[in-house]
Formats: structure tokens, sequence, C-alpha cells
């Protein structure tokens, strides 16, 4: 069986691939103005917020095997990982615009798991 941390990993890679998925998928979609039935087909029908959910989905499932072998207090905390990835990702896929407070933080969250996963 793999490695627990290269489990965590591939758990936050899929979260990530899943919530780029996903916001791809809502670009398609458009604004949500108003919340009923025919909103909800309509995202649902669309391939990316799907494949988004798979991903986000399957990252779940591969946690859980980490889980199995991990400290939920050394695992939680590298989850964080995905949300410095998640900007990475914006920034690089949906060409967000990310400043230099967002990349700040973003290095403060890398410096705090790196600490709690020592």
């Amino acid at each position: 069986m793999a490695n627990p941390f290269v489990l965590i990993l591939v758990a936050v890679c899929l979260g990530v691939v899943g919530q780029i998925m996903m916001k791809n998928g809502m670009n398609q979609v458009g604004a949500i103005t108003q919340f009923g039935l025919a909103t909800l087909v309509h995202v649902f029908s669309n391939p990316f917020v799907l494949l988004g959910f798979a991903s986000y989905g399957l990252s779940s499932v591969v946690y859980l095997l980490a889980l199995s072998r991990l400290d939920l207090s050394v695992a939680y905390p590298m989850i964080g990982l995905g949300y410095v990835l998640v900007v990475f990702f914006s920034w690089l896929v949906l060409r967000e615009q990310v400043g230099p407070l967002r990349w700040l933080g973003a290095l403060l969250i890398v410096a705090g798991v790196w600490l709690v996963g020592r």
C-alpha cells in the first residue's frame, strides 16, 4: 500500500482538480440569480461540474485511506496544501487575479503545513 503522505498528496490534488473543474463549469453556467429545479438541472448537466464532483468524491475516498494510517492531527492540516494549490491553479488555469497578500497567505499556509508535518 502507498505511503500515507503520498495518499494525502493524491487526495489534495484530486480535491484541487475537483474545485478547478467545478469553477470552470460554473463559469460556463454563469451567475445563479434564481435557485430552483431548473437551475439545479442546468448546473448538474454541465460536464465540468459533474467531473468536479467525481474528482472531489474520489479525493474523499483516498483521504479515508490516508486517515486509516495517519493521526488526524497530522493528516488534516496537510489538507491546507489544497488552499495553496487552488490559489496557484486559479491563477494559472482560470487566469484569476491573485494579489501579493494572497500569495503571502499561501506561503504562510505552506510554512504551517510544514511545521505540523514535522
